[in-house]
């Protein structure tokens, strides 16, 4: 069943997938303007107290999402730390976890470059202190067909490209993960030889559109928490529509340019992976479907994958005309 067909027969169900009164609500913020007592505070302390000083509702770990009819519970905590895809870690789920203690994420600059009035560099808290910080929870999609439920804190990229002022002329945004094979094992070495595992250090990128829609974020903790290492502290990118592998962890450095670039997954292997990674249960990996998934932590079997990941209203229309075996 195509996601129009599946609206129309599925309508109520539908309603409560990212509702217009849900996501108001979400979408309550604090922001942190100059002089402000709470600007005060380092980013830690921010994320910390974020409970008591946020006038946001805070999700419990037990409120349910409806996700295309079935009721779900937030992925716990300890799952989503300790099941990650971060290669620079290393290539096994728990690598990410177990190999990045240690990891200093302060202090952390970030380099906006390209095609911007300035070219400047920034330091990561400084950056969050300039951005209005938002709660969102969303689906999280991996390529490999699982998937959880997230509850991120960031803020909205199209608040950092007005920021950066960049010129007419850019039509796309590249993120670049730090390059520190002290830090990242996988940079350095593959299984004992001295070669990495990909070409480092990883690349994403995305249109210019899709980074400036509302639902884009630059995440900077979960959980009421500051981001940890495996999940990509200090700085990573948040599209909820696409497969995870688009989502680049650790960011340090944002250029924005005139002619589409290629990513770290689309060079590798680019009969697998294309530029756009959009999450559509009718198109699947030359491996496996894409048709339904494994949630993370819930038993009951596979659920359907829903088109866009369940954000077709918001974001649908980005792709208007073009074929959508080829935004894979």
């Amino acid at each position: 069943m195509d996601f129009l067909n599946y609206k129309k027969a599925n309508k109520k169900e539908l309603e409560n997938v990212t509702s217009e009164e849900w996501f108001r609500e979400r979408r309550k913020f604090l922001k942190l303007g100059v002089g402000s007592l709470v600007a005060t505070l380092s980013v830690e302390q921010l994320l910390a107290a974020m409970g008591d000083n946020f006038s946001y509702r805070s999700m419990s770990k037990e409120e349910m999402i409806r996700i295309n009819g079935q009721s779900l519970k937030s992925t716990s905590e300890e799952l989503a730390i300790s099941h990650n895809n971060f290669y620079e870690f290393g290539y096994s789920k728990i690598d990410p976890k177990n190999k990045s203690k240690g990891f200093k994420t302060r202090p952390w600059e970030v380099s906006i470059e390209g095609e911007v009035e300035k070219p400047f560099k920034i330091l990561v808290d400084e950056l969050i202190r300039k951005m209005t910080l938002v709660e969102r929870v969303y689906r999280f999609r991996c390529v490999e067909a699982w998937s959880m439920v997230i509850p991120w804190i960031g803020f909205e990229l199209r608040e950092l490209i007005d920021y950066a002022k960049p010129t007419k002329e850019v039509k796309y945004i590249r993120f670049t993960t730090l390059y520190d094979p002290k830090q990242f094992p996988m940079q350095r070495e593959f299984l004992g030889m001295n070669t990495s595992f990909l070409d480092f250090p990883y690349q994403e990128s995305l249109r210019i559109d899709e980074a400036r829609h509302s639902l884009t974020l630059l995440a900077v903790g979960m959980y009421q928490k500051k981001l940890l290492p495996q999940n990509g502290a200090p700085l990573r990118l948040v599209v909820p529509w696409k497969y995870g592998y688009k989502m680049i962890k650790s960011i340090n450095k944002i250029e924005f340019l005139k002619e589409q670039p290629i990513s770290t997954w689309e060079k590798e292997n680019p009969k697998e992976y294309g530029f756009y990674g959009n999450v559509d249960p009718q198109v699947a990996h030359p491996r496996w479907s894409q048709a339904s998934e494994r949630v993370i932590g819930q038993g009951g079997g596979r659920v359907p994958t829903l088109y866009l990941n369940g954000y077709a209203k918001e974001v649908e229309h980005l792709y208007a005309g073009l074929d959508r075996t080829k935004l894979y």
